[in-house]
Parts: C-alpha cells; structure tokens; sequence
C-alpha cells in the first residue's frame, strides 16, 4: 500500500512551529481557529473556502485568520487575480505545531498551555455513544528519558496521520497524551529466599 502520492499541504511549510507566548496560545485555543488550521493542513485555502467549510460568515473567518497570521501559525502562501482582485490562499506555517513552555507576564512558575486531551475528550463524546469511539489507556513506571524517547516515537506517528491522503467523509480526531501520574507504585521485591511468611 502506497503511503501518499499527493503532496501534503499542496504548499512549502516548515516541519513545525512552537507556540510559546499567550498570546500564539490564546490564538490555538478558540475551536474555530483550531478547525481552520486542520483544513489547511490539506491544502491552502481562501478566507471565502474556510467560510464555507466552517459555515460561518466571512468577515468572522477573516477575523480568525488574521489572529493566526498575527501569531504566526497561518501566512500567505499564494495569490491569484480574480476580477482585479488579489485572491489570498493561506497555509501553515508549520506541519506540526508544538506548545512549548509559555508563562504569563511576571509568572515564573505557572506555564500556560492548552490541555489538547480535554478538548479531544469533548470532541469525543458523540463517538463513544456512537460506539465508535476506539480508545486506550495505560500505565507504565518507566525513567523519565524512555518517556521522552517513547514521545518522539508517538510525534512520528502523528505526523504520518497527518500526512495520510485526504479522502472519504469523515474527519476522524487522534488525540495522544504522556503525563505523569500519581499511580500507585509496588515496592521493590524481596530477593529470593527473604520473602516473609
């Protein structure tokens, strides 16, 4: 089976891009302009196709645009004269975008950051009633740098979902998250011979 043929987005776009003010975060929360970055991950597109995409009026999907464009995860990637007018397709700036450490002014402890597994668990809802939800879960006690091996792995992953060949009806969400836990934790076993009775 061939992975993908066709180039995607049908534009140059840089491997990723790290949001790491509130202001690029603030930008990535909104469900509107998380949509709007999904659909040009496929390909570049006008504010008049988001509009119809999303079914919302232009001037609010221009609006969402130009917050993507001003925090630096949608640009310009092309235009075209329709009837003296410069048409503008917008696309990523990056294939993926990652949430770095962004902290509020004068906060050096607290990181902003948006929790991607709510929002995917809200998202979700309608599928679990459907039954077509699949999903798992599981625990592991393993050190800190398998973790971080273990997420590059996953971040692989994803970008190959990302790039699968665009297709069928349905847009199909993949949600992944690594965090610590407060599990519990089974203490070391007795060597053979001291176990107690």
């Amino acid at each position: 089976m061939s992975i993908n043929r066709q180039r995607l987005p049908d534009y140059d776009v840089a491997d990723s891009v790290e949001l790491t003010t509130p202001a690029q975060l603030r930008a990535i929360a909104d469900p509107l302009r998380s949509s709007i970055l999904d659909l040009v991950l496929e390909r570049a597109a006008t504010v008049s196709e988001l509009a119809a995409a999303v079914g919302r009026p232009k001037s609010t999907v221009a609006h969402h645009v130009g917050v993507l464009v001003d925090a630096g995860m949608l640009k310009v990637v092309r235009t075209r004269r329709v009837r003296a007018i410069d048409e503008r397709f917008y696309g990523r700036t990056g294939r993926t975008i990652t949430i770095g450490i962004a902290r509020r002014p004068g906060d050096d402890t607290v990181p902003v950051c948006v929790n991607q597994l709510s929002v995917a668990a809200a998202e979700s809802v309608p599928a679990h009633e459907d039954d077509t939800l699949y999903s798992t879960l599981r625990h592991a006690r393993i050190p800190r740098e398998s973790a971080s091996e273990f997420w590059r792995r996953v971040e692989a992953l994803v970008r190959e979902f990302s790039a699968l060949p665009r297709s069928g009806e349905t847009v199909y969400g993949l949600a992944v998250g690594l965090y610590p836990t407060d599990q519990p934790v089974l203490p070391e076993a007795l060597p053979a011979g001291d176990e107690e009775h």
